[in-house]
């Protein structure tokens, strides 16, 4: 197991070093942001207004769609998962302070790309052969790339690693198993009591399987119900401990923006970081959180019921504000201003550095971020379920969706008594290999981003949703 972890530690660091990945990944970003009028800054307050709007707008659905604030309430169930607490962890862990920054980057060019996906989604959806309208990069790459073949090589490279990214990746075993490791910190800390990760385990597996037997629309009204209160009680715990710390906040800030450019040195039991090694965690871990450039949230966004695909579009550029900006940023700043992210103790560690960081000031904070953990990790699980079997779907057809279902069930016991550096380098891997077909699919489609965006801001709003039949 320690051989299989090393070569695949190693594998990922070569797709995650700073010319591979993240340049595409800010390449592309930037090219979406100069075509569509740099959207995340000029029109931030429409996607403000669009996303917080469809709270109170439920409006009429049609068959197979879902409101636009279901919508949201899935990308993000997906997106604001354990990545947001042990991702950043890990992401400082690997790459000292300065990989804030990177991930801060990687999240204001990923709002365009966002943005750009959830309007191809909507753009290019079908229905399927059970009647539900389904979306996501293998069908917009497939139908919008002018070379068929190269379309129908690209969108299935996208559905086969998008499928494996939901089984063995950052959507289930990573997740369960920072959820494991909380929960198991948190009854140490609070009862006394040690507890095998597999217990937390079955409690997750067992959540997870009730909601998935009821679908999309089961996954849809529990994501809408849930999303909403664990993101406020997890950004209140830790602004309460940022504004208690608040002394410590100028020197956290000048520590990301000067390492963000110079090496990290050694302190403590931390190793140190070069410049190139800030970079990579930064890029790899805010695409693990905010799925930027992934190609998995316009699965969720592409099925809303919605006039123009921009309407959406907008709502994806709010998503990635959430994640990264304000609930990643939470968490940085917690381990950061608490200094334990130098300590010998948790250098292997990932959610559990952000539980003892939060501890050092907020009581029961180990039952807080347990409980945010539980509840960030079951929403990313459902969705990314959903995620997984529609790329399951488009490869195989409709009729082994159950075995599908079944499969990734049984990878998140797995993934709860897995190692840490395993199951995040698998993770993180499988994520670059998913967003490279995307990407090539994002640019070659800039230009009709360009056109439906130019078409909705400048008030003709002419498009009319098409029902696929």
């Amino acid at each position: 197991m320690t051989d299989l972890t090393t070569l695949i530690t190693q594998i990922d660091a070569w797709v995650w070093q700073p010319f591979v990945m993240p340049l595409v990944l800010l390449l592309v970003g930037g090219w979406l942001t100069w075509k569509t009028g740099f959207v995340q800054v000029r029109h931030f307050p429409t996607a403000v207004r669009s996303s917080l709007g469809g709270i109170f707008n439920k409006g009429d659905r049609k068959e197979g769609t879902i409101s636009s604030f279901q919508a949201l309430s899935t990308a993000l169930a997906a997106t604001v998962g354990n990545g947001n607490i042990g991702g950043v962890a890990t992401a400082i862990l690997l790459g000292g302070p300065g990989a804030v920054f990177w991930m801060w980057m990687c999240a204001t060019v990923g709002m365009a790309t966002k943005f750009a996906e959830a309007v191809l989604g909507v753009h290019y959806r079908v229905r399927t052969s059970l009647g539900e309208l389904a979306s996501g990069p293998m069908y917009y790459i497939q139908q919008g790339i002018p070379n068929k073949a190269l379309g129908k090589a690209l969108a299935m490279a996208f559905a086969f690693f998008g499928m494996c990214a939901a089984l063995f990746g950052t959507g289930n075993m990573a997740q369960s198993n920072t959820v494991a490791r909380t929960f198991v910190t948190a009854v140490e800390t609070v009862a006394g009591v040690t507890l095998p990760t597999w217990v937390p385990g079955i409690l997750i597996t067992v959540a997870v399987g009730l909601v998935l037997l009821g679908g999309i629309k089961r996954i849809a009204v529990t994501a809408e119900a849930l999303v909403p209160s664990m993101i406020v009680l997890y950004v209140v715990s830790t602004g309460a401990f940022v504004l208690l710390n608040i002394d410590k906040l100028p020197h956290v800030l000048w520590l990301i923006v000067l390492e963000a450019f110079t090496p990290t040195a050694a302190v403590g039991g931390f190793a140190g970081a070069t410049v190139a090694q800030a970079i990579q965690s930064g890029v790899s871990r805010g695409v693990l959180s905010n799925e930027a450039g992934l190609g998995s949230s316009p699965i969720a966004h592409g099925i809303a019921n919605v006039k123009h695909p921009v309407e959406q579009g907008t709502v994806g550029v709010f998503e990635v504000w959430i994640d990264t900006i304000v609930v990643c940023t939470m968490t940085a700043f917690v381990i950061l201003e608490s200094g334990l992210w130098t300590s010998p103790q948790f250098q292997g560690a990932s959610g559990d550095l952000t539980a003892a960081a939060l501890a050092t000031t907020i009581p029961f904070a180990s039952t807080i971020v347990a409980t945010c953990s539980f509840l960030f990790g079951f929403s990313t699980l459902i969705g990314w379920c959903y995620y997984g079997e529609k790329c399951f779907e488009f490869l195989f057809g409709s009729s082994l969706i159950k075995l599908y279902r079944g499969i990734f069930v049984a990878l998140i016991m797995v993934g709860a008594v897995a190692s840490v550096p395993l199951v995040w380098a698998i993770g993180t891997l499988l994520n670059g290999f998913m967003a490279l077909p995307n990407l090539i699919g994002l640019a070659f489609l800039s230009g009709t981003v360009g056109k439906l965006a130019k078409d909705y801001f400048s008030g003709r709003m002419e498009y009319a949703v098409k029902d696929p039949q």
